[in-house]
């Protein structure tokens, strides 16, 4: 059997170039610099990836650099949700060739569906999947996955845990009570940055986080503070961390706060896929001057990944 996922997974951002295409010789880098800064594994096509934003082949594309880049030294975890069970299925075929420990999907989204239909949905996925798949519970964006739900899909060996993105401590609570006696090798993931300390401390195993594309080696600092039982610090921690998570996601359009903190280290992500108004950029900037004193105030040295030669020359 497997070992239980654990730890800090980063839903990594894609990089693009001036004229929209990802931008393979950035993107190859930013993945480098989050191994080095301590991230215990890589989440491609998550929502903060923009994977709805991506054709089937560029999200093809973006999990096997991924894989490549990871190498054996930390695990894939990559988002495969499509439009449907064949082409979910599909993606999990490639995503096993290119080297994957696992797949994160999503449950319907576009269509709202009751609980037997999202049971049947990840159930026919399990019958079938080459890969181990993880549940990704994200009810803003998706049909949601109730703890009833979660603990019948749990008998299904093929399904080894869930990303849970909705920050309700009471609820993982519950699901944890319902499956953990079943499943002992569940993997519990809070999709949540804020609350990534008291969600290891009712028992949560880690979780994908948007904040490690811009701040690693901090979100490390709170998963090892809090695996040491050193929750007064910890929690210390995670306070400091609460105004940088509330202005990344409050004061942008997602995923583009934790783009904008992510440039501050250095990176360039180009012309992106979502559109802005000329009002939109200058907003933008504003509140990006706002991260850099949050930043700072982390201990974050602001440009330390920026390469000394542009990225994507020779």
């Amino acid at each position: 059997m497997a070992s239980r996922l654990s730890g800090v997974f980063a839903p990594v951002l894609v990089p693009y170039d001036e004229r929209g295409e990802i931008n393979e010789v950035e993107f190859r880098r930013l993945l480098r610099w989050l191994i080095d800064k301590g991230v215990h594994g890589l989440y491609p096509n998550g929502s903060t990836s923009e994977f709805t934003r991506l054709t089937p082949n560029e999200r093809r594309r973006v999990v096997e650099i991924t894989c490549e880049e990871a190498s054996g030294r930390v695990p894939v975890l990559a988002g495969a949700a499509e439009a449907n069970v064949p082409e979910t299925l599909a993606a999990c075929e490639n995503y096993a060739k290119y080297g994957a420990r696992a797949v994160a999907i999503v449950s319907p989204y576009y269509y709202r569906i009751g609980s037997e239909s999202v049971y049947a949905y990840f159930a026919e996925i399990a019958a079938s999947s080459p890969i181990d798949v993880t549940l990704y519970n994200i009810p803003m964006f998706a049909s949601p996955i109730d703890v009833a739900t979660v603990r019948r899909l749990a008998e299904l060996p093929r399904i080894i845990g869930i990303k849970d993105s909705t920050g309700d401590i009471a609820t993982m609570m519950r699901m944890i009570t319902a499956v953990r006696p079943l499943r002992p090798d569940f993997t519990f993931f809070t999709g949540w940055d804020s609350v990534l300390v008291p969600m290891l401390r009712v028992g949560c195993d880690g979780g994908t986080h948007a904040s490690s594309n811009a701040i690693p080696e901090v979100m490390r600092r709170l998963f090892e503070l809090a695996r040491a039982d050193n929750f007064g610090e910890a929690m210390k921690l995670q306070y400091q961390v609460l105004p940088l998570f509330d202005a990344m996601i409050g004061r942008f359009e997602f995923p583009d706060g934790f783009r904008a903190a992510t440039e501050l280290r250095g990176f360039s992500f180009g012309k992106v896929r979502q559109p802005m108004t000329e009002g939109q950029r200058m907003e933008r900037a504003a509140q990006k001057a706002a991260l850099r004193g949050m930043l700072a105030d982390l201990g974050v040295v602001e440009g330390d990944a920026r390469p000394a030669t542009p990225a994507g020359t020779a």
